[in-house]
């Protein structure tokens, strides 16, 4: 009688009657080692884990095998977790500092055979990890995100047809890469910051995607490295009238005396978002590039402008040409200035930036390492006393 008493009372066990798709949905939102101990639970769910369609090898799962097991089981762990998993595979992030070649190939073959769509592979290694040739037959990726690898795509390479977003970030490309990006005709986001690439990208071979809404790339990249001006930039971006974001890195380029100032009647109503990185603040024809490039966006709302950090050998700064202030022409919302020195030239672009911008809600400055505290509280102050257009802009020093 208690005994039948106790099982009216008992808590009903909803999320094991629930459709097995909602349930993996669930488990996928947990760390994978924690999805993995639900198998534990009962019968019932002792193999629910084997249906994810999502695998996180992240920095968090390999300190927990670390913690629990030790650094020499990662492969034989990895491998009987493959044997058992029955879906195709959606997405993966794989850390593959802390695994040997052997197990790299074995991975990245078991996803590309799942038909893996969303894939990043990262790797602090020195040297560098080479990929497999296996990834280059991934044919059903759609989003693929790169780091601290070394991508040599082989002579039967064919290219990614449904690929949509690529990422390199520092990584050593091998092989012509405007002919890679020709076989990946419906790329939308395109990253190729801080790679590292012995040739030269065209802008017409990046000029060819129409679809484009992110671009991020380095301007030393372009096959007119030490004879560009401003002009080159936008006649390219005229051909990706989609593009939302735009990232330029400036390491290493050089433009002409004069050029940066031209004008381009070509206007850009979907470009949002700008980030310009390692600048040179003493430069002043790239500072005046860097204005007029963001002067010409005038539908502009976010801006992000990174330095090159404290050098001691930085020459003399030239100050930019000074145009006549614009007020209430600019859309910015939000500006954030990495590696600020609090040299004349950057008070002037923050100066312009709070005097033209009625419409900006913040701008968040990060100082550079070179600045003593003291150094920063009256820079602070300083620039707590411009003008601006905008009542609710607020300046915040982090």
């Amino acid at each position: 009688m208690m005994a039948l008493e106790a099982s009216e009372f008992a808590p009903e066990d909803i999320i094991s009657t629930m459709p097995d798709s909602v349930v993996t949905n669930i488990l996928q939102r947990l760390p994978l080692q924690d999805a993995v101990r639900t198998g534990i639970l009962s019968r019932n769910w002792r193999f629910k884990w084997t249906m994810l369609t999502q695998l996180i090898f992240d920095t968090n799962f390999f300190a927990h095998l670390i913690e629990r097991r030790g650094e020499n089981t990662f492969g034989m762990i990895i491998s009987r977790l493959l044997l058992h998993l029955n879906s195709t595979m959606t997405k993966s992030v794989l850390v593959l500092t802390l695994l040997d070649v052997v197990d790299i190939h074995h991975l990245i073959l078991f996803l590309s055979e799942k038909g893996i769509k969303d894939l990043t592979l990262t790797s602090w290694c020195k040297p560098q990890v080479k990929l497999p040739t296996h990834l280059f037959s991934s044919l059903e990726l759609k989003h693929l995100n790169i780091s601290g690898c070394c991508f040599n795509p082989p002579p039967s390479f064919r290219g990614f047809p449904n690929l949509l977003s690529l990422e390199l970030c520092n990584v050593q490309f091998g092989g012509d890469l405007g002919e890679f990006l020709a076989q990946c005709p419906l790329l939308e986001s395109l990253d190729l910051g801080y790679l590292s690439y012995s040739g030269n990208l065209k802008p017409a071979e990046i000029a060819k995607f129409e679809n484009l809404k992110i671009l991020s790339l380095s301007l030393c990249h372009l096959e007119t490295t030490t004879t560009t001006s401003s002009c080159d930039i936008f006649e390219l971006l005229r051909y990706l009238p989609k593009l939302q974001e735009l990232g330029l890195d400036f390491h290493d380029y050089t433009l002409i005396e004069g050029g940066a100032r031209k004008k381009f009647p070509t206007a850009f109503p979907s470009l949002k978002a700008i980030k310009l990185t390692r600048i040179r603040f003493s430069n002043g024809v790239v500072l005046s590039f860097a204005l007029e490039t963001i002067r010409h966006f005038s539908n502009l709302q976010t801006l992000e402008i990174t330095g090159i950090m404290h050098l001691v050998d930085d020459p003399v700064p030239v100050l930019i040409p000074i145009p006549e202030v614009e007020y209430n022409t600019m859309e910015l919302r939000s500006v954030v200035f990495n590696d600020f020195k609090g040299s004349e030239n950057e008070v002037y672009l923050l100066k312009y930036f709070l005097a033209c911008s009625p419409s900006l809600k913040k701008i968040v400055i990060h100082p550079d390492w070179s600045l003593a505290l003291g150094e920063q509280f009256m820079l602070a102050k300083k620039l707590l006393k411009l003008h601006r257009a905008s009542p609710i802009a607020e300046i915040h020093f982090d």
